[in-house]
């Protein structure tokens, strides 16, 4: 059963980019003590993760900010070198902060992942938005289908918070 409002997220080891390079964050190390939204798109440069999710988030910063939202990150199953680069080439370096999960183990973990083999691309992980305090589910909205952006959007989390 998939992750859901009022569970604690898995123990997970992220890759992040710093200035020094690649590194890694532990989902306790990250979500402890904030009010945190995480997003999840099946992989970055994809149409609908990049033309619609990720800009979605990025219109949306000031006011999730409003609403007392100390990060905003975005996940998938993506290396941290894609991830960083994605980041730099939309304008969301420094907004919002990309957490790498490289091997799909987050995705997994939370009974999420999902097989794109079919089409080529993979294990990866399905498309969510959630916010998250102190590392437990406050709101949680799946996607249904991979290629939409609906549930996920950050204006639909913006009006369940």
């Amino acid at each position: 059963m998939a992750i859901s409002v009022g569970d604690r997220l898995p123990q997970a080891t992220f890759g992040v980019m710093t200035e020094a390079g690649p590194s890694n964050i532990t989902s306790d190390e990250f979500f402890t003590g904030k009010k945190v939204v995480l997003f999840s798109v099946p992989g970055a440069y994809t149409p609908t993760c990049h033309l619609q999710h990720l800009p979605g988030f990025l219109a949306a910063i000031d006011q999730l900010k409003e609403r007392g939202v100390d990060e905003i990150a975005c996940t998938a199953v993506n290396d941290v070198f894609v991830l960083s680069h994605w980041g730099s080439e939309s304008g969301a370096d420094g907004k919002i902060t990309f957490l790498s999960d490289g091997n799909g183990e987050f995705a997994k973990a939370l009974n999420l992942d999902l097989d794109l083999t079919g089409v080529g691309l993979g294990v990866r992980g399905h498309r969510y938005a959630m916010l998250v305090e102190d590392g437990v589910v406050k709101i949680f909205n799946l996607e249904t289908v991979a290629s939409n952006a609906d549930e996920s959007s950050a204006e639909k989390l913006l009006g369940d918070m």
